[in-house]
């Protein structure tokens, strides 16, 4: 593939640069401004991701660090707790990391956001980069500086605002992915599209079969079309105090139908369920047409994103997304579609319009 790369800017400086590769053989180069001679790594990791990529990025850090460590932790939101931040500060305060070290976050979403979040907080931060191996994190988590952990069942409601020195995306590291966490990260790709870019929704619409086929060439035009959707937004309002939130199409009511289903779905998956009610809302106000809502719904059918979860009741999710961070003021943040490609914020969702949604699908 052709070698790309996006500059993040903030206010008018660049802070780092996303590069886009189709395999790992330029990471030391990219890797080349950050002083490694003298750094101590801590490459962070889950137990999926290490048997495959584990080895491949330690052999390439270990002969031009001071130092490479490793910390891996079991695979799954489940584990997305304090507690594993705690087991891996022991770790760097063990081996002696200082300011001037560095984590490398090898993994998915989740594993950026901790990576990131003990990178923000140990010694009141130290540098991290990500190298995002799924399709959710390579085109949503691993840009724009949130970290955090999930609080009991309350998801990122710790967190912090931090910034990685570099992103770089193998995007062959998706050759390896299930089927249904490739599907769970198209979520977010269609996201995009339906907040930002109705030419990118269609485009995506139109590549159907090469998407599920993971061609390289669409797989890498798409990835870069969704990063910098991705960059723009969070150029523009980096601490999310207002446009950064349209990012959470989706998430409102996915966060609470992901925490009280368990987390037995993909963030994904539950991202998508979010779209659908937001997508039926928009249309219940006359903000979308009927149309414009079936043709978004069976692009989520297309990529396997219809999953069902009619064991919770509407009382339930709407409970739970009052226990959200995405509360402001006492009333639900929306993000609602003004239309295809235009997203907006919204505080006047009633519960009753909530509630209404959540009954049709549940039916």
């Amino acid at each position: 593939m052709e070698k790309n790369s996006l500059e993040v800017r903030e206010q008018g400086q660049k802070i780092y640069d996303i590069y886009f590769r189709d395999s790992f053989e330029d990471l030391m180069e990219a890797m080349s401004g950050l002083g490694l001679s003298g750094r101590k790594v801590c490459i962070v990791t889950e137990s999926h991701v290490a048997p495959l990529y584990l080895k491949e990025i330690y052999d390439l850090l270990n002969p031009v660090c001071a130092k490479v460590t490793t910390f891996s932790f079991s695979a799954g939101e489940a584990h997305k707790q304090l507690k594993t931040i705690e087991q891996l500060y022991e770790q760097l305060i063990r081996n002696h990391f200082d300011r001037k070290d560095l984590i490398v976050a090898l993994g998915g979403g989740v594993v950026g956001d901790m990576a990131g979040f003990a990178a923000a907080t140990y010694l009141r931060g130290i540098d991290f980069i990500q190298i995002p191996t799924t399709l959710l994190s390579q085109v949503d988590s691993s840009i724009g500086g949130k970290t955090g952990v999930d609080f009991i069942q309350y998801k990122n409601m710790v967190g912090a605002f931090h910034q990685p020195k570099l992103v770089y995306i193998n995007v062959n590291t998706l050759t390896t992915l299930l089927d249904r966490e490739y599907a769970s990260g198209m979520a977010e790709v269609i996201k995009h599209g339906l907040i930002k870019d109705r030419e990118y929704y269609h485009w995506i619409r139109n590549h159907q079969s090469e998407i599920l086929s993971k061609d390289s060439q669409i797989l890498a035009e798409m990835i870069l079309k969704s990063c910098d959707i991705k960059r723009r937004v969070v150029e523009v309002d980096p601490k999310e105090q207002g446009e950064r939130a349209l990012l959470n199409f989706g998430h409102t009511l996915g966060h609470a139908v992901e925490t009280l289903m368990d987390f037995s779905l993909l963030h994904g998956e539950c991202v998508a369920i979010g779209c659908r009610l937001a997508l039926k809302l928009s249309g219940k106000r006359g903000m979308i047409s009927e149309e414009e809502v079936k043709e978004a719904n069976a692009l989520f059918d297309v990529f396997h994103l219809d999953q069902r979860f009619d064991r919770l009741t509407a009382e339930q999710i709407i409970e739970t997304t009052k226990s959200d961070k995405k509360m402001a003021g006492g009333h639900i943040r929306f993000i609602l579609l003004k239309n295809i490609g235009e997203a907006c914020i919204d505080l006047t969702v009633s519960d009753e319009e909530m509630m209404e949604v959540l009954e049709e699908e549940l039916e």
